[in-house]
């Protein structure tokens, strides 16, 4: 069935419809994951060239924006299982990629740094995942760009376990 919901999601007063009833293709997480498998699949080649995998790939876009941050802190920014994100910084590290710091306020804790190696990685792989974001809004106005990104930003908040 891929009629629209009778109500929303939200509401106090919708009822509880069954998978089925919703269907995927009005499945918002089904939605999120085809698109993001989609996202990474298409990326999957010139990560594997460039000895890249996905957490690496994430770990190197988020430091390439948000430099220095505690890797607890980079494992929820990058979307990633702490132990997985272990084994891939091992690697990044290994590669030049990153630098690791102990945090100046707790001796417990490490901070991760992108090298410029690391930046000039994330440098040659941007263009193929800017091209691959930009074709996902092909025919798609800036305004419903926008209110989609926004609707995004209010789903995180309603969902997010991290204030950040």
């Amino acid at each position: 069935m891929n009629q629209m919901m009778p109500k929303s999601p939200g509401s106090d007063s919708a009822a509880l419809l069954r998978l089925g009833e919703i269907g995927l293709a009005n499945f918002a997480p089904y939605l999120m994951n085809r698109i993001m498998g989609r996202y990474n699949a298409d990326l999957r080649d010139e990560l594997a060239s460039m000895g890249l995998t996905t957490p690496k790939m994430r770990s190197l876009a988020v430091l390439s924006v948000i430099d220095g941050l505690l890797i607890r802190d980079l494992a929820v920014y990058a979307v990633v299982e702490q132990s997985t994100l272990s084994r891939a910084l091992d690697q990044l590290l290994a590669d030049g990629l990153i630098r690791k710091t102990p945090d100046a306020d707790d001796s417990r804790a490490t901070r991760i740094f992108i090298t410029e190696a690391g930046r000039a990685s994330f440098e040659r792989l941007w263009p193929s995942m800017s091209a691959i974001y930009s074709r996902m809004f092909d025919n798609i106005s800036d305004e419903e760009h926008a209110q989609f990104v926004g609707t995004l930003q209010k789903m995180l908040n309603n969902v997010r376990k991290h204030n950040l």
